[in-house]
């Protein structure tokens, strides 16, 4: 039985490129299937709303009417993808939740299948979130994701057994072109003619990859 994925795009630290993920699949769904659902939860701005207004709506985890309205939009068997750009300031929040709630069974039950993306990074914060999560999320359900523009280098040992997602650097000056509030990922494959270009070859790479993350996921549950 097919299920509803939900990604939930995560790192209790900023400026690690978790929004620039976030955009990269919610782009990648919406030209698959027609429609995604994003929801963003950041305090700053640019955030996924800035980018990606038509599909996403903003969420707060701060208080119990803000974490059950989320929860009631995100864990439902309709068949459309949801992807959720966690704030770092509302990681540790969100995840007592989730674990108080027994989400990750309530999720199975309901055939929905969510999916933790973990941006990486090498300082100490990090390392006890994502050892936390290890003890809180199945393995199957834990994708560490290696954004090589921040890590630079290998993921620490500890991060670096389960599942993974390689984000591969972007050279700085096509960094501030993707970062302009107008620039669509999906819009960039189309009208770019030549594919040899760095960012084409990037995107579709990404593109590629999320492919396989969805092939995962539908082997695990056959």
């Amino acid at each position: 039985m097919p299920v509803t994925p939900v990604y939930i795009i995560c790192s209790p630290r900023p400026q690690v490129g978790k929004t620039l993920l976030a955009r990269l699949l919610a782009e990648f769904l919406l030209l698959k299937n027609g429609n995604v659902a994003a929801f963003d939860v950041n305090l700053k701005e640019p955030s996924l709303l800035d980018y990606l207004p038509k599909v996403t709506e903003t969420a707060d985890v701060i208080d119990t009417y803000g974490k059950m309205q989320l929860m009631d939009r995100v864990i439902v068997d309709d068949g459309l993808a949801k992807v959720i750009d966690l704030g770092f300031h509302a990681f540790d929040e969100f995840f007592k939740m989730t674990d108080e709630i027994g989400l990750l069974k309530e999720a199975a039950r309901r055939h929905v299948a969510p999916q933790i993306m973990f941006v990486a990074d090498t300082d100490r914060v990090s390392a006890r979130a994502h050892e936390m999560l290890r003890g809180q999320i199945p393995r199957m359900s834990l994708i560490t994701v290696d954004n090589e523009y921040v890590v630079r280098g290998e993921l620490p040992p500890a991060m670096a057994g389960g599942r993974l997602f390689r984000l591969p650097a972007l050279p700085g000056f096509l960094k501030t072109y993707i970062d302009r509030l107008n620039f669509s990922f999906t819009g960039y494959l189309r009208q770019e003619k030549d594919s040899s270009t760095e960012l084409h070859q990037w995107t579709r790479r990404n593109y590629l990859a999320f492919r396989e993350l969805e092939l995962n996921l539908i082997l695990q549950r056959s």
